[in-house]
């Protein structure tokens, strides 16, 4: 694709990186085949092809609309259209750039300002996130279906977690709001780790991975607590922690980037580069282990519902399903398990139609094998699968630690 960047466009910090992401396009289509809002909508300019060409035009100086800002809103950043492309277009960093750049072209009605400035407000910070999904708890008989399905079935308590020193240690996201919606998730986690002699240091400083303000546009708040976790981790990684694990994926997929978003930073690239290399998901290491150890009595029917940011970002789509297999679990064929469930970080909250519809189409295909419980790798997934009030949704590693002898 021929490219004109205007000379505003040229004087953006990642300018080079965008001309060489629309360079790679070659117009060919085969991403609108996998792209969840194009199925839905039908409009060329909900696709990726699409926005591409409505990020060019932006880009060389043409006209910028709400119209145009609202087709790069409904992108559910899910990059199912990465896996599709022949040519490797690296379609997220080129529409980072180009919502960053709309963002200071088209202001925002007050309405999606507050929903947006709520959300940055209140979901990196996990005490202030519990005490607000304590109140509507408490006020869940009086609210509408519609936000009920953002609060949880049923809150697990967590297990107590293991004291045991071993000479393999690894440092864990605990994240901003797993801590209150599923806090048994991470406790089950490291249960399991320390069954197969694998030991968790706790980094209390690091607090939200930064996804949330990034993706609302707000990046350089993102980068800040990229900034602020690394400073974090660095102690224990000096101390030889081999791995960051990550309990949910949309974390892990932008913890992995940090090398990326900071490699022009001049006192924090190498130290990203490091941070990115180490950050695993907990299937990663698990899958390495002999998994005999647990002692797992596998007992459930279950489906396993892929995030987009494990298969699509990270590139570990079959991971978890080989592992539960190896313990021994039953799971059922998931129909278009490519496809986006529709939670996508806020779109939920951003976009409810069609994420809704998403997440109904999502169930419906999980549920057609008829499972016991549904399991996934992300909080944001599990959050919204299981607020449909259907099959139960859990995460994944929350069965394995229930089924070991």
């Amino acid at each position: 694709m021929q490219t004109n960047l205007s000379e505003q466009a040229k004087r953006l910090p990642r300018a080079e990186e965008a001309e060489s992401i629309l360079r790679s396009c070659v117009h060919c289509g085969f991403c609108n085949a996998t792209c969840p809002t194009y199925q839905l909508i039908g409009d060329e300019l909900d696709g990726p092809r699409g926005r591409i060409y409505l990020m060019k035009q932006m880009l060389e100086g043409g006209e910028v609309t709400q119209s145009t800002q609202l087709h790069l809103d409904r992108c559910l950043t899910c990059r199912n259209c990465e896996t599709t492309c022949p040519s490797g277009v690296q379609y997220h960093n080129l529409l980072d750039i180009g919502r960053d750049f709309i963002e200071q072209q088209v202001p925002r009605t007050l309405s999606e300002r507050l929903v947006r400035s709520g959300l940055r407000t209140v979901v990196p910070r996990p005490a202030l996130f519990k005490a607000l999904l304590s109140t509507g708890n408490a006020l869940r008989p009086l609210m509408p279906a519609s936000l009920k399905a953002h609060l949880p079935r049923e809150v697990r308590a967590p297990k107590a977690r293991p004291q045991t020193r071993h000479a393999r240690n690894v440092l864990m996201l605990e994240g901003c709001v797993q801590p209150s919606l599923s806090p048994s998730t991470n406790a089950a986690a490291a249960r399991v780790l320390d069954r197969l002699g694998i030991g968790v240091t706790p980094a209390r400083e690091a607090g939200c991975c930064g996804a949330v303000d990034y993706h609302l546009n707000a990046q350089e708040a993102g980068l800040d607590r990229a900034r602020r976790n690394i400073d974090a981790w660095w102690p224990a990684i000096e101390a030889g922690a081999e791995a960051i694990v990550q309990t949910a994926s949309g974390c892990g997929a932008f913890v992995k980037d940090y090398g990326h978003l900071l490699r022009d930073d001049p006192v924090y690239a190498s130290k990203a580069a490091r941070v990115s290399a180490l950050t695993k998901d907990l299937v990663e290491v698990l899958r390495l282990t002999e998994l005999e150890q647990l002692d797992v009595k596998a007992d459930k029917r279950m489906a396993f519902h892929c995030p987009c940011t494990l298969q699509h970002a990270q590139k570990l789509g079959g991971a978890v399903e080989d592992v539960l297999k190896r313990l021994g679990f039953q799971l059922t064929a998931v129909p278009d398990a490519h496809l986006c469930c529709g939670s996508a970080g806020s779109y939920s909250i951003t976009q409810p139609a069609l994420s809704k519809q998403l997440r109904d189409n999502k169930l419906t295909a999980l549920e057609s094998g008829k499972p016991e419980v549904i399991v996934t790798a992300n909080i944001g997934c599990q959050t919204h699968l299981d607020g449909a009030g259907r099959t139960p949704v859990r995460h994944w590693i929350e069965i394995v630690e229930e089924a070991m002898q």
